[in-house]
This record gives structure tokens, C-alpha cells and sequence, in this order.
């Protein structure tokens, strides 16, 4: 979601194949339904938890629930309204007695001071950014360690920036300072932290982005957009790149040329792993919610499923790797939130603006809870001088994990260009000249052969089992390269 609506020929796509694994996944991660009353008007696009555990819902709407009862064995919620009056909430953060919004125009802070259960109190803290139309959305983070909000806001109509400051990203102080932080952005979606507090935002496949990634908002970085250069002049002690990239090229290509240019983090494959990425968060459950401690996981609007990825700094410039979680949500996805029991909540809607959807549901919250049975699954890839490190779940069979020909591993990057989108070209095949298996299973150390830059890496490891005999749940990850650690540059 939250983009242009594509060319024609792009609208017809069928929505794809998914995983098929929404059956097996369910052992692990069942889905539970949070039943909403017929008389609340919801449509969720943001979550925060209350120090008393209950759960805030923010809407499209703009009106704001309290919700107790949400994460009980069966869900039994009752919702409270606490405000009104707002527009498009997709972001929600407490601090210090006050929930901080982030709506369509501003950045809000709403305090209750009778004690009544509603808002009485409405502070602006910032709205000095533009908006006019509809593609104009704003999506805040959680308060960082210095109370700050990070806000991504999106293009005018996705092509351009019409409007101040669209295609940045901002943070906003307690003190309601807004601090522009970087440009470059198309049509942003959730807006959070990894394991390092290094903040990072979705990104929606469209103009000069050939797929949804995952990009890391670096102060003074330009994120590959270049519409939004036009803003340049409002930013006291930041200049403009000397240089816009070239279209119909490559990313690896042009961050040699533009020097600010930050490459995404994490390439999420078309339809393969997400069509319209939205809200995410990261994993600090301390296990309650199975073996991905410090993973991000991230909903998908069209495709109304769950992904997770990981991140890992290489040469000073982030990197990672994605992978199927949960398929099988009810509706469009438009965030996520880890409740204290170490569920996930998730949440969003349907809308009639061509925007489409798999899920058939025009709008739930859903829990996914872990039954406590670690799945077989690829827990994480990180890149190595010499190949790739592949952990798992469980333990592998070493005898299966031990043959390089358990391992099929193909690469394909994007055209960088100003058109929508792009399809996986450049093909290539590494060489996986050896496999090493940890004495505890837990790891295998691959030595490859023909790493490539800028190239999206697709593992498919179908042929591995567990020491049960088992298949992994899901066999499929890719991992971005946009650095080679010293020691392997082919």
C-alpha cells in the first residue's frame, strides 16, 4: 500500500503465489482474533502498549481505543475511547503520562489530566512539514533513548515533492524542535529501531525503488529518491549532493557516484517476500515469542502476511537478509506490536482507493501467539569473508548440511530508475564450494565463490533436514549485499 497506484499493466498482476506453509506455520504461530464490537468504527494503523498492559489502537480515522482484555486466553477485549478528532494515526508512542502521536499533519501529544479516561489535552509538538494530498502519509516511530520521534513522510503522488519536506525523514524533540535527518524517501511505511538503536524505515517499491526495502535513516544520507533535493535550502548546516543519480543504472553503481547515497539495507524480492511492507518491530520479547530475539518483523498490506529480517553493519554501511514468517492474516496489514505476554498484535484494513488486498477481512486485530515448539527454520544469514554463516533453530543433519550441493544459491539486483519499479535482472550463480557444520548444528559456514555486490542473494536450502528428519518450515531467505567484508572482494 501507500504509494501511486501503478501502471496499468502492473495492476493486473495477480497477487502471486504465496508460501503455501500457512497450515504448518500455524503449529507454532496460531492466529487468534481479537473481536472487535460492531459499533467500533476500526481501522487500526498504529499499536502502543500502556504501562497499565492495555493495549492503544490508533485508527485511520483518527480516533484513538483503549483496549483491556486484548492479550487474554481467549481474547476477551473491552474498548474504551480515549480521543477523537485526529487524522490517520500511524504512529504511537507513551512517555512520561502523555501518548505522542503521528497523524497526517502533525506530530501530537494528548495527555489525559482529569483522569477521566479521555484525552483533555492536545499539544502540537511540530507540523512543519507540507501535505495536501492523499499519497502524503506520515509514519512515526516509537520515542527513542532521547525522547525523540522519528517521522518518514512520503512524496506528493509518489513522483515528486510538492510540499515541504516530502521525501524526508525528521525527528521531533520532547520540545517539539523538528530536526530534518535525511532525503531520498518515495512512499515510507513504519519507522523503528534495530538491536543497535540505529533507526530504520520500510520503503515501497515505485519510482527509483525496484522492490520494498528496508532502509537505514542516516543522518545527512540521501535515500534514492532525488525529488526531494528541492528541500535542501530549509536545512540549516546540510548542502544538497553535488550529483543526482542517473536512472536506468544500479545502486551499487551510484553510490560510487553520489556519495551521500545510502543503499537500502534490505531488499525484500517482489511478491516473492512482500508486496507493500508496512509497519514493523523489533523482537525484545527475551524468547517469549520463540527463537528470533532482536529480529524485526514486518507486515505486508497486500499480501497480509508476516515477514522478519535482520541487520548487520559491514564497512560501515548496513546490510541483512529477510525471510517468511506467517502467512494467512485476515486483512491488509498496517503495523504490528509485541505485547508483554510475548504476542504479536497484529492490524489494518482494507481500502477502496485500488489499493489491493489479500486478506478479505475491510478490517481486524489479530494475535499471533507462540505455543512454546521452536520450529525448524533458518534463524539468521550473516556474511563472512568467505562466504556466508547460516544459523539455525534446531540442530541439522550434518551429513545433508555437509554437501555443498544442499546449498542452491542464486543472486539478481534492480534497475535504478526514475520508472515504477523494476524486474530481477543481472542473474547470477555462486559457487557454494564448501559446507561446514558446527559441532552443536546450530551453524554452517558456507565457502562461496562469486559473491556479487548490490545483488540480492537467494538461498534456497529445500534439500536440508533436522536430525529428526524434518524440512525446514520455510527454505527461502535473501540477503543484500551492499559490502563484502575484507578478505573476499571477487
Amino acid at each position: 500500500m501507500l504509494g501511486a497506484t501503478p501502471p496499468a499493466s502492473a495492476q493486473e498482476e495477480d497477487l502471486g503465489a504465496m508460501w503455501g506453509t500457512a497450515e504448518a506455520e500455524a503449529k507454532y504461530y496460531p492466529i487468534v482474533d481479537v473481536p472487535i464490537p460492531p459499533t467500533v468504527p476500526m481501522q487500526p494503523g498504529s499499536f502502543e502498549i500502556l504501562p497499565d498492559g492495555r493495549l492503544a489502537v490508533g485508527t485511520r480515522r483518527g480516533d484513538i481505543y483503549f483496549v483491556s482484555g486484548a492479550f487474554e486466553t481467549p481474547p476477551n477485549p473491552v474498548f474504551q475511547l480515549f480521543a477523537s478528532g485526529q487524522d490517520e494515526i500511524f504512529g504511537m508512542s507513551w512517555r512520561d503520562g502523555s501518548l505522542t502521536i503521528t497523524q497526517f499533519g502533525e506530530v501530537t501529544r494528548l495527555t489525559d489530566t482529569d483522569g477521566d479516561g479521555q484525552a483533555d489535552r492536545f499539544e502540537t509538538l511540530t507540523n512543519h512539514w507540507g501535505y495536501a494530498e492523499g499519497h502524503e502519509f506520515a509514519f512515526g516511530s516509537k520515542h527513542d533513548p532521547d525522547g525523540n520521534i522519528w517521522v518518514a513522510l512520503g512524496l506528493s503522488g509518489s513522483y515528486e515533492s510538492h510540499n515541504l519536506f516530502r521525501g524526508w525523514a525528521v525527528k521531533v524533540t520532547p520540545e517539539g524542535k523538528m530536526i530534518p535527518v535525511c532525503s531520498g524517501l518515495r512512499s515510507p511505511a513504519g519507522v523503528a529501531a534495530n538491536s543497535s538503536g540505529v533507526m530504520f524505515c520500510i520503503e515501497s517499491q515505485g519510482p527509483w525503488n525496484g522492490s520494498c526495502s528496508l532502509k537505514h535513516l542516516k543522518p545527512g544520507g540521501f535515500l534514492g529518491h532525488p525529488a526531494s533535493y528541492n528541500w535542501y535550502p530549509f536545512v540549516e548546516g546540510m548542502e544538497a549532493p553535488a550529483l543526482e543519480p542517473n536512472s536506468s543504472s544500479r545502486i551499487a553503481i551510484e553510490k560510487k557516484r553520489v556519495r551521500e547515497l545510502v543503499p537500502p539495507a534490505v531488499l525484500f524480492p517482489y511478491i516473492k517476500m512482500g508486496r507493500s511492507i508496512s509497519g514493523f518491530r523489533l523482537d525484545q520479547t527475551g524468547g517469549k515469542f520463540g527463537p528470533f530475539e532482536g529480529q524485526f518483523f514486518l507486515g505486508d498490506y497486500t499480501l497480509s502476511l508476516i515477514l522478519r529480517a535482520t541487520t548487520e553493519e559491514v564497512n560501515g554501511v548496513w546490510q541483512g537478509a529477510c525471510y517468511p514468517f506467517r502467512e494467512g492474516l485476515a486483512t491488509g496489514i498496517m503495523n504490528v506490536e509485541f505485547t508483554p505476554q510475548g504476542q504479536l498484535i497484529a492490524g489494518g484494513f482494507t481500502t477502496n482507493r485500488q489499493w489491493p488486498v489479500r486478506g478479505e477481512s475491510p478490517f481486524a486485530i489479530q494475535r499471533i501467539d507462540w505455543t512454546g515448539e521452536v520450529p525448524f527454520e533458518i534463524r539468521e544469514i550473516n556474511i563472512r569473508p568467505s562466504g556466508f554463516r547460516v544459523s539455525f533453530t534446531r540442530p541439522v543433519d550434518p551429513d545433508t548440511a555437509s554437501k555443498s550441493a544442499a546449498y542452491s544459491l542464486s543472486t539478481y539486483t534492480h534497475i535504478y530508475s526514475a520508472g515504477y519499479g523494476s524486474p530481477e535482472v543481472d542473474q547470477t550463480t555462486p559457487r557454494v564450494v564448501k559446507a561446514e557444520v558446527s559441532a552443536d548444528g546450530l551453524e554452517v559456514n558456507l565457502t562461496i565463490e562469486g559473491i556479487q555486490e548490490g545483488h540480492i542473494h537467494d538461498f534456497d536450502l529445500s534439500a536440508l533436514r533436522d536430525r529428526e528428519g524434518h524440512r525446514l518450515l520455510h527454505a527461502k531467505a535473501y540477503y543484500t549485499v551492499n559490502e563484502i567484508p575484507s578478505g573476499n572482494r571477487q
